[in-house]
């Protein structure tokens, strides 16, 4: 393979990726580095608003840039979505199923045992981050169905290989998405082409809006004793940054990953290889 070859493996001018849940920290982050290496980007956000803010106005090529509403829980949403992208730039190459979360009343304290934990609020908790990646992929692999080849990313979680503390719901979701992430997999492979490749990350700690004073101190920025667990449970010793994500992303969406399908890739600093000891 000579340097034009390896170079055309990180190019993706011409192609076309749809990121959901496109105005987060994780999501905007992939979906701008996308854009830097040439991709036609479509960030879909249940606040378009919010995706307006992150990419329209910023100095990017808006002849690459679409911005859409979007719920991941109403197939009538994701189709319209996906025919207004089709409508822009004539097809769709990849879904990014970054669309996901917690909620506080999931989540477990000293005052909120698990036995008084809302059916409702676990409810809402599986369906944003379970029927969140179900939805947006079946409606864009039938078109990727339809054009025999396509490239699905889930986001999985450290919580789908390890269940944490406080969080259940968030834990249980995670799991069914590493889970969801092979089927489908197999699925499309089988069933419609092997040219359709599903795989999905699993980020270890990162500091985002949900999270950040859980694990750091508000005031003074310093770290709460669950943050400290988890560095102290982290060879690497740090948290995420959103550019960690990057290198693992760019290379499950490019050729260079063309034979690998139904994986999951830990981006953790060691975290899941860790025993405590």
């Amino acid at each position: 393979m000579n340097k034009n070859e390896l170079n055309k493996m990180v190019d993706f001018t011409g192609r076309t990726i749809a990121v959901t849940g496109g105005a987060g920290v994780l999501g905007s982050g992939i979906a701008k580095a996308l854009l830097e290496a040439g991709a036609n980007i479509a960030v879909l956000d249940l606040d378009k608003s919010q995706a307006d803010a992150q990419f329209l106005n910023k100095g990017y090529d808006e002849s690459r840039i679409i911005t859409a509403g979007g719920n991941v829980l109403e197939p009538e949403s994701m189709t319209q979505a996906l025919d207004a992208i089709i409508a822009k730039f004539g097809k769709v190459d990849t879904l990014i199923n970054g669309a996901g979360g917690n909620h506080p009343k999931s989540t477990t304290a000293p005052d909120k045992p698990f036995f008084d934990i809302p059916a409702d609020a676990f409810k809402f908790v599986m369906d944003l981050n379970v029927l969140g990646s179900v939805v947006p992929s079946q409606i864009f692999a039938r078109h990727f169905a339809d054009n025999g080849e396509g490239n699905i990313l889930n986001i999985s979680s450290m919580n789908a290989f390890r269940p944490l503390t406080r969080i259940p719901a968030y834990s249980a979701g995670k799991a069914a998405i590493s889970n969801f992430t092979q089927w489908l997999a197999v699925h499309l492979a089988q069933e419609y082409s092997p040219k359709i490749r599903v795989n999905a990350i699993a980020p270890g700690f990162f500091l985002t809006h949900q999270n950040r004073f859980l694990l750091t101190d508000e005031k003074t920025g310093e770290l709460t004793a669950r943050g400290k667990a988890i560095i102290d449970h982290t060879p690497m010793a740090r948290f995420g940054n959103p550019e960690d994500l990057l290198g693992p992303t760019l290379w499950l969406l490019s050729p260079a990953a063309q034979f690998v399908t139904g994986t999951i890739i830990p981006i953790d600093g060691g975290f899941s290889a860790f025993s405590g000891v």
